[in-house]
């Protein structure tokens, strides 16, 4: 299993709150980002990836996603794991088992440490983020950026997209509180 990760403080308007965890499930690579509300802005507490070796088998797979984002659980407590859904296309079909098999494991984990999940459709994210609905990869990367004004687009995509998915619920959060 490989893990690489971004850890840095970048400032932004938001209310107090707990940690998010934002994650964008695949069985290849896992893309995580935390962030937490403070009354000084958002603080990026830890990005990366969780990258299974593709030559091993689904259980072992299955089991090193299991320990990687367990390890981010247990350092960061997020009280909240916002999830992209799960979408099946049908040129794909193969691929939404397998992603459905590593969002199990994601929630298993949320589960056990009674962590709520929030769950947001791929284009309800982009459409947050970017105004487009169906924005490309290189889009979401530079919007990341530029919302949690960072040096560099956040690499690869899928640390990209993990952190858009946490903004969006740390987004929807505050709508909620200014109800």
């Amino acid at each position: 299993m490989g893990n690489a990760k971004v850890k840095g403080k970048v400032a932004a308007g938001g209310s107090t709150g707990g940690a998010i965890l934002g994650v964008d499930p695949g069985l290849n690579i896992t893309g995580y980002g935390v962030i937490r509300s403070t009354a000084a802005g958002i603080e990026l507490l830890e990005a990366g990836i969780i990258r299974t070796k593709a030559k091993a088998s689904l259980e072992r797979r299955l089991l090193d996603l299991h320990e990687g984002l367990g390890e981010v659980i247990a350092a960061h407590k997020p009280s909240v794991l916002a999830l992209e859904q799960l979408y099946s296309h049908y040129k794909r079909p193969q691929t939404a088992i397998l992603m459905g098999h590593a969002r199990g494991v994601i929630c298993l984990l949320a589960a056990q440490a009674g962590i709520a999940i929030e769950s947001f459709e791929a284009t309800r994210v982009k459409r947050m983020m970017t105004g487009n609905g169906h924005a490309p990869k290189d889009q979401m990367q530079m919007a990341v950026k530029l919302q949690l004004n960072l040096a560099t687009v956040p690499e690869p995509p899928d640390v990209a997209d993990a952190l858009a998915i946490a903004l969006c619920q740390q987004q929807m959060s505050s709508m909620q509180v200014q109800l």
